[in-house]
């Protein structure tokens, strides 16, 4: 293992780091900036975000009470809540949920349309009528544009599950060709698979699929679920801000966040800002080949039971202004082909395992970073701290 010393930036075999790589990183860096728009928030945001953005949609409301639902928690309101949905005009609109506690069916899935706005007040909540099923949805949105979702709770079936099998059962998924889609403002929890699960279908020569891009999501908690807090698979410019990712556990890998697009298949430009992931069973965020471009940034990543980030055979990754403590394993791990990582700026400490100087008593932040022998183009910075 070769960990550079000082701020020199070495490659695995001790060679300074290739200057294309660098330009390279920076210039993805700036990109990621520059694509956010700057939104004004519609009524009803907890408070202004200039880092999300306004969705497009017409000024028509619905109110789900008019249309049937009764938000008793005990009749199917599945139906009624789609009526609202349907009934928007074709340049869309809102609409509201009032307080109560909406039982949907996930094998049809509560089903979004482009140019609107899903508004659960306080007090609102979906809830998932049990099933068996290995793969079901509570809230879908799918092959759409200017969707929002805020307010409320998502509540998954997983304490009351029917079957044994699958880990697809999740409280909100973006599919297929999906843009400009924003999450905000919910809670998701208990569910069968993942809280909320992001990534277009599997893109063939015969079936081409456009992978979902400009996807934000903004002061959200995702807890209790089973497979993962956040998934992110095959997307493009996805910006994760101000949520809390936690408690995740019952079947691998049990990440607060999981990056991992399917085979062959990959995901770029994401940021991830500002969260609290913690007391996951797997990682905190696990970052999984294929990706490019991810930036972890003022995060705080500690007490998981496993390695605090966790980065196999992905490309230009930067880890800033974090603290990782309390984990279960190293605070950083980087494996397989992993290329192109800065690590600046962090708080680094308390995590279980070390390297061999962590184990001969010098427990310093490099020590709690893992590089293994097929990672290329590290930079570790100076600016850590440890402790």
């Amino acid at each position: 293992m070769d960990c550079p010393a000082g701020s020199r930036c070495v490659d695995h075999a001790g060679q300074p780091v290739n200057p294309r790589v660098d330009r390279a990183r920076r210039n993805l860096l700036a990109g990621s900036i520059a694509g956010l728009l700057l939104p004004l928030l519609p009524s009803g945001a907890a408070a202004a975000d200039t880092r999300v953005p306004a969705r497009r949609r017409g000024s028509t409301q619905r109110n789900v009470r008019t249309l049937g639902a009764t938000g008793d928690g005990v009749t199917d309101d599945t139906a009624a809540i789609q009526r609202a949905v349907d009934s928007l005009p074709a340049d869309g609109g809102t609409v509201l949920v009032p307080a109560g506690r909406y039982c949907i069916d996930p094998l049809r899935s509560l089903r979004l349309r482009s140019n609107m706005h899903l508004h659960l007040s306080d007090g609102a909540a979906l809830v998932a009528i049990p099933n068996a099923a290995p793969r079901a949805y509570v809230v879908l949105i799918k092959d759409v544009s200017d969707v929002e979702l805020s307010g409320g709770q998502v509540i998954g079936d997983r304490d009351a599950h029917l079957g044994t099998t699958g880990e697809w059962g999740y409280g909100i998924t973006v599919r297929g060709s999906c843009s400009r889609v924003t999450l905000r403002d919910v809670k998701v929890s208990r569910c069968w698979g993942d809280g909320i699960c992001i990534g277009s279908a599997h893109s063939t020569p015969l079936h081409p699929v456009v992978a979902g891009n400009d996807i934000v999501i903004a002061r959200v908690t995702c807890t209790g679920n089973r497979r993962q807090g956040l998934t992110i698979a095959r997307a493009n410019q996805v910006r994760v801000y101000d949520s809390e990712f936690s408690d995740t556990s019952g079947t691998a890998p049990s990440a607060g966040i999981d990056i991992e697009p399917d085979y062959p298949d990959g995901a770029q430009d994401i940021v991830i800002q500002g969260c609290r992931v913690r007391g996951n069973r797997g990682p905190g965020i696990q970052v999984y080949k294929r990706v490019t471009g991810v930036v972890i940034d003022r995060c705080t990543i500690t007490g998981n039971k496993n390695v605090g980030v966790l980065v196999v055979d992905a490309a230009n990754t930067t880890i800033r202004r974090s603290t990782l403590s309390d984990n279960g394993q190293h605070g950083i791990a980087l494996q397989g082909h992993t290329e192109g990582v800065l690590i600046s700026s962090n708080v680094i400490r308390g995590n279980a395992r070390h390297t061999l100087g962590g184990f001969l008593g010098g427990s310093t932040w490099k020590s709690q970073i893992r590089i293994g022998d097929d990672a290329r183009s590290i930079k570790l910075d100076p600016d850590n701290v440890g402790g």
